[in-house]
């Protein structure tokens, strides 16, 4: 059996010769990627290519667009990245000039000039400042964008690196800073201190000057949980640890303790969400949950005191319950307020709940925008230092984001919120509507989608169509500059479809596309491929899909499961191959979403959604670009490399970009090369030569013309 003639069939899962692209580093592996990458670009990456991937970098570089901040003490953080600074700029200003048109910010640390200066391939990946004094922060910094980190303590007065300060070498992990001189330490570093799933198995109190791998475990699990955590709350009036033992995706068991470790553990479900701010406790049970004689439905958010739970009281007051079409999506506490967001049929809407001796008090925030994507969140990132004061974000597919400041505390009558900043508009939207839809999915589920594009088609609209359908994730309409700018503004029409997987209709939408399941998730997707042809939007063989990591394993299957009803797609840093997915870097942790193709009940729906061998030669295929990243230590690179090596015989290109982690790119530059490189692909093989582009695929029968 030869490499290029290999097929894995469901009567033979593990007969894989493709092993080797497992082997991420491996020379062998780099020249074969390197070959496809070669390919790809042969066929792609035309003068078309360069002027999108120009416009779209100017887009994401342009100085006009909202900088995100978050505040910590008098100041307010950001990380920035342009054409001048590619790696970025970490960098701070006060709240009064951030609120001027023009504002001049304090640089902190240039991450273009520290990798110069290091040899090193240095991608930021945020900070911890120390919440006491905030005199000093530990930085976490990506070789490459991958998920571990190296951390490393940095002086915010002298701008320097601190001297055997808080410095830990390349591990998956965090830190959680209980006073200047002591961090609780979760890190995978260290013989035997990783879970199977490649995250921590440990938290240590590591105290500064003292070896990390010496210092003191103060709490720990076994190596087939997800991992661990621990961090300090300080709202409560003595010092409360929090120690979150992640058990499975889906699972945690939570313990209050001190320095010395847990001592009682929380009395919740396993699968509960929860938040704590002082002496109140907020939970959303997964399921519903049977306390005391009474049941609080699934994903319902009920709130009691505390220090009477820990005494045994089960009286909760239910503060949200949910409806067919309504679902709690966020809650946070600011200021001991408690701040709810919710789906009202996929509608934003927020309330604020006050606890107080008498009960529960609350108010809508009405004059907070109520269409499109909304999100809403706290201006401090300590829960303790909050003060009322929260940031809102607004957009919807053809109006750009626009920042907004929001003062809780504000005496009635609350007004609207103050507009800090608005984003640029990057694409003609004229003419361009938005429209809401339902398709009919296989079991008569209704299935909604969003779809962007010129008011009056004419049946043969190029359709970018997309979704993600996994982990509860909810897909909003947001504004994407990059489908704006090389889709929308050339006269396609752009599709968000909120398959079941997701978290937009809550639980019962979110477990109804996971496990078993999945393969309905994707029968939704195809079901509104299907209704875009019944509606006389377009025809199949207009409609390009895209898709990534849990949505990469969504393209894969339309392509094996309906390649009737596409004409080209895109598979980004995908999980593809079933079989294998659980023995591939972070792939056990996701077992609660897929299922373990290790039991035999598992495999028999597993196998059916594993596109890596359900794939068969001599397919009427559409054409199909996959793409990968070399640092992605999340999704291993191998899953796109063996289904690409797999169906290179039916000339399918492959592109693996040379860093990034779980992502498209590094840097802005990189970011815009594959998204301008995965378009011109879908363009191309559908036939579309809007805006001058005419370098076609030759595609017949999922071949490429030079073969």
């Amino acid at each position: 059996m030869t490499e290029l003639d290999f097929r894995p069939t469901l009567d033979a899962p593990d007969d894989d010769p493709h092993l080797w692209l497992e082997d991420v580093e491996a020379e062998r592996a780099l020249a074969w990627t390197a070959s496809q990458s070669a390919k790809t670009l042969k066929h792609f990456a035309g003068m078309q290519f360069e002027r999108d991937r120009a416009a779209l970098a100017a887009i994401l570089d342009r100085p006009d667009r909202i900088p995100l901040v978050t505040r910590r003490g008098q100041y307010l953080y950001n990380f920035w990245r342009d054409a001048g600074n590619p790696r970025g700029l970490w960098r701070r200003i006060t709240l009064a000039v951030y609120m001027q048109a023009d504002t001049h910010w304090e640089l902190l640390l240039d991450l273009d000039a520290l990798p110069a200066s290091e040899g090193e391939d240095w991608i930021w990946s945020g900070a911890s400042i120390e919440p006491e004094r905030r005199e000093r922060a530990v930085l976490r910094l990506s070789r490459g964008g991958s998920d571990a980190v190296v951390h490393r303590e940095f002086d915010l007065g002298s701008l320097s690196f601190v001297a055997d300060g808080f410095d830990l070498p390349e591990a998956k992990g965090r830190i959680s800073w209980l006073d200047p001189d002591t961090l609780l330490l979760s890190s995978a570093l260290g013989n035997g201190m990783a879970t199977r799933c490649s995250y921590a198995r440990i938290v240590r109190l590591w105290k500064r000057g003292a070896d990390p791998l010496a210092a003191p475990v103060v709490f720990e699990t076994g190596s087939e949980a997800l991992g661990v955590s621990g961090h300090l709350n300080r709202t409560a009036e003595s010092e409360r640890l929090w120690f979150v033992e992640q058990l499975a995706w889906l699972e945690k068991k939570v313990r209050i303790g001190d320095r010395s470790g847990p001592k009682i553990e929380i009395d919740l479900p396993k699968d509960a969400r929860w938040a704590n701010f002082g002496d109140w406790l907020v939970v959303k049970p997964r399921k519903a949950w049977t306390v005391a004689g009474t049941t609080y439905c699934a994903d319902a958010l009920i709130g009691i005191s505390l220090s009477a739970f820990l005494a045994g009281e089960r009286r909760f007051s239910t503060l949200f319950e949910p409806a067919q079409r309504r679902s709690l999506r966020s809650f946070f506490w600011n200021d001991g307020k408690l701040i709810i967001g919710y789906l009202a049929n996929l509608a934003p809407r927020f309330e604020v709940l006050h606890p107080g001796p008498a009960g529960w008090t609350r108010r809508a925030l009405d004059t907070v925008p109520a269409q499109g994507a909304v999100g809403l969140w706290s201006l401090d990132a300590a829960v303790h230092e909050t003060n009322g004061e929260v940031l809102v974000s607004a957009q919807d597919p053809i109006t750009p984001r626009q920042l907004f400041l929001f003062d809780l505390n504000a005496a009635p009558p609350i007004g609207a919120p103050v507009i800090l900043k608005r984003n640029p508009e990057t694409f003609d939207a004229s003419g361009l509507v938005v429209t809401r839809h339902e398709a009919v999915s296989i079991d008569q589920e209704m299935i909604p989608y969003t779809q962007v594009g010129p008011a009056n088609g004419n049946g043969d609209a190029p359709v970018h169509l997309s979704a993600y359908g996994g982990f509860g994730k909810s897909v909003l309409p947001y504004y994407y500059s990059s489908l704006g700018k090389l889709w929308l503004e050339r006269g396609g029409t752009c599709v968000v479809a909120n398959i079941r997987g997701g978290g937009e209709f809550g639980t019962r939408w979110h477990d109804a596309g996971r496990r078993e399941g999945k393969r309905l998730a994707h029968d939704d997707f195809a079901a509104v491929a299907a209704d875009l042809v019944r509606r006389g939007i377009t025809l199949p063989r207009r409609i390009a899909a895209e898709g990534g990591s849990n949505g990469g394993l969504l393209i894969a299957n339309m392509l094996t499961r309906y390649p009737e009803r596409f004409g080209a797609l895109f598979c980004m840093v995908p999980l593809i191959d079933m079989r294998r997915y659980t023995k591939l870097l972070a792939g056990a942790s996701w077992i609660d979403e897929y299922g373990d193709p290790d039991k035999a009940d598992d495999w028999a729906f597993l196998k059916e959604i594993s596109a890596y061998h359900t794939a068969t030669p001599g397919q009427p295929y559409p054409p199909i670009l996959l793409a990968t990243m070399r640092h992605d230590d999340r999704v291993h690179p191998g899953h796109a490399r063996k289904m690409a090596a797999k169906l290179q015989a039916l000339g399918y290109p492959a592109y693996e970009a040379s860093a990034g982690g779980h992502s498209y790119g590094k840097d802005n530059r990189e970011q815009a090369a594959l998204i301008s490189l995965g378009t011109n692909f879908l363009r191309s093989a559908l036939g579309w030569h809007a805006d001058g582009f005419n370098k076609g695929l030759g595609v017949r029968q999922g071949r490429t013309s030079d073969e």
